[in-house]
């Protein structure tokens, strides 16, 4: 038994019959939340995050409306008490009809053009994350819908750039800083997220004088050059990581918590993952930055600067917290 499973949190409320706005309002912020309903005016969720202040605000806003309310701890006193808990936050029907939807999708992607597309997969995205932030007890029926949703973003990735790197199986090997300056680096044209926070992190951390050729395809490679994010090329997916996260460990730049946490957003938006909560808004500024840009250096000039300011919101979340002031 631990913490997240033996600790539980029980809001019992109760609203004056003609508080229908307040109803309403609290019962939409309580679905939000992910609570369960034991009955009517009470609801239950684990004690863990900020559960407990979620809470605390909704029992006082009843309270403001003329309300009541309670909010208690509850701990079962079992094992197979915490299984029945656990059960009333089953999201496999969520999963389903999730899936079911993807499905649904996929026969009209190839006719989309690449802006509906995007904004078809941001949609889905912010879908998929609203489920997950809710899921407190994955089951199979998440790795499932984990495993349908990266084979989707693959699909849509592979329609929005042709010669998307497969994965590639091997070590990722230790390069020298020393070896890698002053160099010609190119990848596929038509900017997106793997590429375009891969050419910030060469130009920022590994070659500061880097000249980047964008590709029409991979095969007019010049052998000169240093490919990045497509089959064959210098530095690509290899394993579970995509091609920021392969350049980071190169050069040795993986124990930055900073790069690190950028990396995770970079895999979240390219190959799917762990819910990173400033994807949606980075996918969001690409987007439009991609529209307006009248080619991939004024792209890659623009987004610099938000990798910048990310890199720093992450860097100083991390520094503050380990405790470091630097």
């Amino acid at each position: 038994m631990n913490d997240t499973t033996a600790s539980w949190l029980l809001l019992i409320l109760s609203l004056p019959a003609t508080a229908t706005s307040a109803r309403m309002r609290i019962w939409r912020s309580l679905k939000a939340s992910g609570c369960a309903a034991l009955r009517d005016g009470a609801y239950l969720l684990p004690d863990r995050g900020d559960h407990k202040y979620v809470l605390q605000q909704l029992l006082t806003d009843a309270e403001r409306e003329g309300g009541t309310g309670w909010l208690l701890p509850v701990a079962p006193k079992s094992a197979r008490e915490i299984l029945r808990l656990q059960a009333l936050f089953d999201r496999s029907d969520d999963y389903q009809a999730f899936v079911a939807g993807l499905e649904s999708s996929r026969p009209a992607l190839t006719a989309m053009a690449a802006p509906e597309l995007q904004r078809q997969l941001r949609k889905l995205r912010k879908e998929f994350d609203a489920l997950r932030s809710l899921d407190f007890f994955p089951t199979d029926a998440s790795r499932r819908a984990d495993a349908a949703w990266l084979d989707f973003v693959h699909l849509a990735e592979t329609l929005l750039s042709p010669g998307e790197p497969q994965i590639a199986g091997g070590e990722i090997p230790r390069r020298d800083l020393a070896d890698y300056q002053g160099r010609t680096w190119a990848t596929r044209r038509g900017l997106w997220v793997d590429r375009v926070a891969s050419a910030w992190l060469i130009r920022r951390f590994i070659d500061q004088d880097a000249h980047f050729l964008w590709l029409a395809t991979p095969a007019d490679c010049p052998p000169h050059a240093l490919g990045f994010d497509f089959d064959h090329a210098s530095f690509t997916h290899v394993g579970e990581c995509v091609t920021f996260e392969v350049l980071a460990a190169s050069f040795g730049l993986d124990t930055d918590a900073g790069l690190r946490r950028l990396g995770a957003m970079v895999h979240a938006l390219d190959v799917g993952g762990a819910f990173v909560a400033e994807a949606a808004g980075f996918e969001a500024m690409l987007s439009g930055a991609r529209r307006r840009a009248k080619n991939d250096d004024q792209l890659l000039a623009e987004i610099s600067t938000v990798l910048d300011a990310l890199y720093s919101h992450f860097a100083s979340d991390a520094g503050a917290a380990t405790g470091d002031d630097n």
